[in-house]
């Protein structure tokens, strides 16, 4: 296992100067320190764990490169960083050592409107490339809730999902090929097969796909080239109220199975997330009070698509028990996807408003079994509320059509909790993660995984996705790739408990010393 001190890092901190010019390697404690966490809650007793030794700024493919080398020469834990917007851990540091921030290497390298791609370096934010693309009349079609924020090589390193990935896919199904830099230094480009721009290809293995949603831990994405799509002329969302979610659950059926091919996502409100949502003004215009639960589609397409098929959909809704909430409330919820759950004072600890994060617990599962996992996970969150009422509050539930490309099929399905971060104890926290344990038990209890938008590396969940959802010869393909790749294990080292795949060398060293 790779382990640093500040005393072993003088000569390598020499050499990435060299590298990349003394302003973009920086070891002062407030760099490290706002680079030590991402967006998933954290306990502040946590924070000296995860603090990075040195921080590091690459501008190009070769400056990546020559970081890599030189962590690996000196057996130095690397992690790569987008924006810390990620919901999964994947940015920190746990094992110390030096992030890799790639928040310079935003530029876009080409636009080809005809083909139908652009390529760009991870550090961009989509709503950025958005902006340079909208004159072409093109776009780039991931959606996640954290658009304005995030960035594309934290998008691949986790292996997002899109609110309109029904209709335009996620970002596995949206990069084309990238150029990717081993751990040990090499860089490489991987794709379908054939030209960087070809999406389909049955030439060798799919080894594009070993690089997104790893976490950091193969190596760092330096240059993408991605799936473009003709800007949609017509976007109408159109959301369903009802007294229940049961309600809502045959909703969803409805438009599962109804053939529409401008649906380009699906989505629920449970009654707890009502109920939340009801607390946010700005987001949620206040409804009657016989509104428990929400349906909800967005469709994009041509004038004539959209306007063909909104009658079909209005007929589901209404055969459901749902009733539409009309322009004003389906426009503005919508437009507010990508606002919501930053806005810390909505948290609430026996009645009163309480500072709080979010922390977004998700699954893969299935729709049969959508109301089996909510039922199930609101009496875990009611026990965890019960025995620590002071640092935890439940913000209701969301479901999402996952599937890409096609409206049926897994739902992405998370609970909203709030977090009291800043009052939490190591004792609070030990009970916070055996929570985890049982929400992530109940997916695979229910035929899901415990991951669909975020990777299952955090605290908890990390046991049942390793030993338990991948235990079937996965987890132990995982380490032989991983060892294969990073024979030093210097690529964020600790996640995925991949550091078992060197359990063998460590206990030779032990012996040898």
């Amino acid at each position: 296992m790779t382990v640093t001190t500040s005393s072993d890092l003088s000569a390598i901190i020499d050499e990435l100067r060299l590298a990349l010019g003394a302003d973009y390697v920086m070891t002062d404690y407030h760099q490290r320190a706002i680079r030590a966490a991402s967006a998933a809650p954290m306990g502040l007793h946590l924070w000296p764990e995860q603090l990075p030794d040195v921080v590091v700024m690459p501008a190009s493919t070769e400056e990546v490169a020559a970081v890599v080398k030189a962590a690996n020469k000196h057996r130095v834990p690397i992690v790569p960083r987008g924006a810390g917007a990620g919901l999964a851990d994947g940015a920190a540091p746990m094992r110390h050592g030096i992030v890799v921030d790639l928040k310079r290497m935003h530029e876009i390298l080409e636009i080809d409107d005809d083909d139908m791609t652009v390529t760009v370096q991870p550090g961009i934010n989509m709503q950025e490339l958005n902006k340079v693309l909208r004159p072409l009349d093109v776009w780039f079609p991931d959606d996640p809730a954290s658009y304005p924020v995030n960035v594309l090589g934290g998008r691949i390193g986790c292996g997002g999902w899109s609110l309109l990935g029904t209709g335009y896919g996620h970002i596995p199904n949206l990069v084309c090929s990238m150029e990717i830099v081993t751990p040990t230094g090499e860089i490489i480009r991987v794709g379908e097969g054939g030209g960087r721009k070809i999406r389909k290809s049955s030439t060798g293995y799919r080894l594009k796909d070993l690089f997104i949603g790893h976490q950091g831990t193969l190596g760092i994405c330096t240059e993408v080239t991605l799936d473009i799509a003709p800007r949609p002329e017509a976007e109408l969302p159109v959301f369903f109220a009802t007294r229940s979610f049961a309600d809502t659950h045959k909703i969803l059926h409805g438009l599962n199975k109804s053939g529409i091919r401008s649906l380009a996502g699906i989505f629920a409100f449970d009654e707890k997330k009502v109920e939340f949502l009801r607390r946010d003004d700005e987001a949620w215009i206040p409804l009657p009070s016989w509104v428990k639960s929400a349906g909800a589609t967005i469709l994009y397409g041509t004038n004539e698509e959209v306007e063909a098929v909104k009658g079909r959909v209005f007929e589901i809704g209404k055969a459901a028990g749902g009733t539409y909430m009309g322009t004003e409330i389906c426009e503005g919820d919508w437009a507010s996807r990508h606002d919501r759950y930053h806005l810390a004072y909505h948290g609430r600890a026996n009645g009163q408003i309480k500072l709080m994060s979010w922390s977004c617990e998700d699954a893969a599962i299935t729709w049969s079994q959508l109301p089996e996992v909510r039922r199930r996970w609101h009496e875990i969150t009611a026990a965890l509320i019960a025995k620590h009422p002071d640092h935890f509050d439940d913000w209701g539930m969301f479901m999402y059509t996952g599937n890409p490309f096609r409206a049926w099929g897994d739902y992405l399905t998370e609970i909203d909790i709030g977090v009291n971060e800043l009052e939490m104890t190591a004792d609070v926290w030990r009970d916070w993660v055996a929570a985890k344990i049982e929400i992530a038990r109940v997916s695979l209890a229910c035929g899901g995984s415990v991951s669909m938008a975020h990777g299952g590396t955090r605290e908890g969940e990390v046991d049942v996705a390793c030993y338990e959802e991948l235990a079937e010869g996965q987890f132990e393909l995982m380490k032989r790739i991983k060892r294969m790749l990073d024979p030093n294990n210097i690529m964020n080292p600790g996640k995925y408990h991949l550091d078992e795949a060197y359990a063998d060398e460590a206990h030779d060293e032990e012996a040898q010393s």
